[in-house]
């Protein structure tokens, strides 16, 4: 009887490698989830898991290969910015902000993940900070969104990967047209980020002008002699002095 129940044990595994992890896989692409799937095929949760996992780990090898981008999990933007850039809502008189919160993850295996950060001041200086890579797992990453966005009171909001492009190449731009070039680190960051093919196009700076808000660690000095020599006096607002 001992033989035997090794040998049907057995014969389970070789049935989940050969027979079902076809179909599990499947599932899992119409969005299924692993007890969803475990449900319907009649497996153990950790059964249908682990055929997930080893199937993610097999293709984020081949992708670190071929240099290929891992897939994107998720882009998000806090969402006064997404309010400002991507639908084009008026600022009012008592709006003061300008910086955006850009996050890319893209998935290197089960519920683990790459994921790099973009600032942006889109009324004036560009990409002012970026981080990246990090490796996280899934609770990992939940911790490090609540981190990222806790300065941003008015939360944040999914949006596609081209609009994530936008944001953080287009303020790039519109920066480089005022003399400002994007933070130091954005070499390390930039191909995380893909490439942007341009589109959508959106409007920077506030109300038709730059608009330069100094702050903790910017040479506020600096910034305004080159706003001077490049834009003109009286052709940018500011608001300094407020350390």
């Amino acid at each position: 009887m001992f033989l035997l129940s090794i040998f049907v044990h057995q014969r389970v595994i070789f049935s989940m490698t050969s027979d079902l992890e076809s179909e599990i896989l499947a599932l899992r692409d119409k969005k299924l989830t692993p007890k969803q799937i475990a449900r319907k095929l009649g497996l153990k949760v950790s059964q249908v898991n682990s055929v997930i996992k080893a199937s993610a780990e097999k293709t984020a090898i081949a992708r670190a290969e071929t240099g290929e981008l891992a897939p994107v999990a998720q882009c998000l933007v806090n969402t006064n910015c997404a309010e400002r850039l991507l639908e084009a809502q008026a600022i009012d008189e008592h709006d003061v902000g300008g910086l955006g919160m850009v996050l890319v993850a893209r998935t290197t295996g089960y519920k683990r993940f790459v994921v790099c950060t973009y600032m942006v001041d889109y009324w004036c200086l560009g990409l002012k900070n970026t981080m990246g890579e990090k490796k996280l797992n899934d609770t990992k990453y939940q911790q490090f969104l609540n981190m990222a966005y806790r300065g941003f009171p008015d939360g944040y909001q999914e949006i596609a990967l081209e609009q994530a492009q936008a944001i953080v190449y287009g303020a790039i731009d519109y920066a480089a047209e005022l003399g400002f070039k994007p933070h130091k680190d954005f070499q390390k960051t930039k191909n995380h980020l893909g490439s942007w093919n341009g589109q959508p196009k959106l409007t920077f700076g506030r109300q038709g002008k730059p608009y330069f808000i100094e702050g903790p660690y910017d040479n506020g000095t600096q910034i305004m002699q080159t706003l001077r020599k490049n834009v003109g006096e009286g052709n940018f607002d500011y608001l300094i002095g407020l350390g």
